[in-house]
């Protein structure tokens, strides 16, 4: 085993020795502790505002246990915590900051491994991109889902909030009713029930080999978890001797492997702006073409939902992402390294399926083909996304008149107007709700329907936004539009009643406004006043990407290393 990093800190003589271990003693650690045994830091995510992750201090125990009993030393550290439920204005404005947290914690302390537990949404790929910019012997813990909600006898998850409130808009369920629901749906720990953005990430995490096999799935409720916690704490000492480090597991075929299981699980559109964001750090090569390249013709696996009907709890008991994997096998580059040190193929290939109602083969998929499309045209020159199988078929191609909100206040003041002017054919346009627009790119991107379709019975429209989609949320929304409109992008100049025509199949996403017009219409264009210009959301504005690019921070992108080059003492 080569020298512990963390020896620079405990392994030295003199005055700096003594003062890193003597404060570190009045915790009651004994001397030999200090003794070149791999120190490893738990970047615990817990917080009382991120109520996915209200139990990760007692998962943390767990993982500390295995560390011990691999013979390395376990401390934990606190970071910033994200709660998608209760920050504003939006938790996406905050995840590059949480990811300079946990990078500098991580550089900062005398860490050789790193285990990141990680739950609520960002509280996944902030810790990620951090960990990446530093390139430790690092692997991920998940929180796990609660336990699928019960109301009435029915099951329930949080894709049924849109439905529930849209009945309450429609006159056709109670206030009473509606804070009734709240108890039965949220009736455990863990994050989201169904194939949202936590569980997408969770899932992510496994299929780029950064967890050991069957950590997505396992209910945040079931004892198994805090097993495969402490499984995980003794790996971590394991991967540390071994210096099994981030960037000899994030290859591009991890990437490649994600991208298709992701189709195949009919994960959240949110897991495009964060690998995205994550191969930057890892300087691997991904564009977004290649979300549609390598994952919109893979087959639909899984009947979860927003686009199936069932929850993570019965996924888990089908047997889980390892039963996707071993059926996707042909897709994936089996031989793609994980932090157990086996390969994703070794690891996955004595998988059972016991649900196929809930898992489907490769041979009968519950749909042919799923994944992410990525649509190009003139009002989206970098590109935008959709999720072909949470959309209404029949509006896959579609051509109608513009209906535009300038903001999401905008919507919010006209959505319940009688007498707008728009029916079924009409394109709803949501603008300023990009990354910098926003700011923070914002999960309004599925923006309700106005109250007047409601009453006409539609259950969907055309939506077209710069905007993110919750991963619980459906419809045929179109995301993520680059460049978006506070930058200038095309978006910025739509106007009511503009034609647009969306080709799904053809990949196309058009308004049908001449170039000359278009030009017109930009020279007496004026960027928002977005009213910020200091302190982190200040310096975000300045600095953040477009979607295309994973809206991370420009000076964040690439590896930075794990190497402190001052003392400081």
């Amino acid at each position: 085993m080569k020298k512990l990093r963390s020896q620079d800190w405990f392994g030295k003589t003199h005055k700096d020795g003594f003062i890193y271990r003597a404060w570190m003693k009045n915790q009651g650690i004994p001397d030999d502790e200090f003794r070149d045994k791999p120190v490893i830091g738990i970047c615990n995510t817990w917080s009382e505002f991120t109520p996915c992750n209200a139990h990760f201090r007692e998962l943390a125990e767990s993982v500390k246990k295995g560390v011990l009993q691999a013979g390395g030393v376990p401390y934990e550290f606190p970071v910033m915590s994200l709660g998608e439920t209760l920050m504003k204005p939006t938790t996406m404005l905050y995840r590059n900051l949480m990811s300079m947290d946990v990078e500098e914690s991580i550089r900062a302390n005398p860490m050789d491994g790193v285990v990141l537990l990680c739950g609520c949404d960002k509280t996944t790929p902030a810790p990620i991109m951090g960990a990446c910019s530093v390139d430790l012997p690092t692997m991920v813990v998940s929180g796990g889902p609660m336990l699928t909600g019960k109301y009435e006898g029915k099951n329930i998850g949080t894709s049924d909030v849109w439905r529930f409130a849209d009945q309450v808009r429609k006159g056709e369920f109670s206030q009473e009713e509606f804070r009734e629901v709240e108890a039965c749906m949220c009736r455990s720990r863990g994050h989201c029930a169904v194939m949202g953005t936590a569980s997408t990430m969770a899932c992510m995490v496994e299929s780029l080999g950064l967890s050991l096999p069957g950590n997505a799935a396992i209910p945040a409720a079931d004892s198994r978890r805090k097993v495969l916690a402490q499984f995980s704490g003794r790996r971590i000492v394991e991967m540390v001797k071994e210096d099994l480090r981030l960037s000899r597991i994030l290859s591009r075929e991890a990437f490649e492997n994600a991208i298709k299981i992701n189709a195949a699980i009919g994960g959240s559109t949110n897991f495009v702006v964060h690998l995205l964001a994550i191969a930057g750090r890892m300087e691997v090569p991904l564009d977004l073409e290649d979300f549609d390249a390598l994952g919109s013709q893979i087959p639909l696996l899984v009947n979860l939902q927003p686009s199936g009907e069932f929850f993570m709890e019965d996924f888990y008991y089908a047997g889980g992402l390892p039963v996707v994997i071993k059926e996707m096998r042909e897709h994936l580059h089996n031989n793609a390294i994980t932090v157990n040190g086996k390969s994703i193929g070794e690891n996955n290939n004595n998988a059972k399926c016991f649900s196929p109602f809930v898992i489907a083969s490769i041979d009968k998929p519950f749909q042919m083909a799923s994944g992410i499309a990525v649509v190009k045209g003139n009002l989206c020159k970098d590109g935008a996304i959709i999720k072909p199988s949470a959309a209404t078929p029949a509006l896959m191609k579609h051509r109608g008149p513009a209906f535009v909100f300038q903001d999401i206040e905008d919507y919010h003041a006209r959505k319940n107007d009688p007498d707008l002017d728009l029916d079924e054919n009409s394109v709803l346009v949501l603008k300023n709700a990009g990354p910098k627009g926003y700011p923070g790119m914002p999960e309004v991107g599925n923006i309700g329907l106005p109250k007047k379709m409601l009453d006409a019975g539609i259950t969907d429209m055309v939506r077209i936004s710069d905007g993110r989609m919750s991963g619980t949320a459906f419809g045929t929304v179109f995301l993520h539009v680059a460049p978006e409109s506070a930058e200038g992008g095309t978006l910025a100049l739509v106007q009511d009643g503009d034609m647009i025509e969306v080709d799904v199949a053809a990949r196309k996403l058009h308004l049908e406004v001449s170039d000359q017009e278009l030009e017109h219409r930009r020279s007496n264009w004026k960027a928002p006043d977005l009213g910020f210009d200091r302190g982190y959301v200040g310096h975000y504005i300045k600095h953040v990407q477009q979607s295309n690019l994973g809206a991370d921070l420009d000076f964040l992108r690439g590896k930075s290393g794990s190497e402190v080059s001052r003392d400081s003492h």
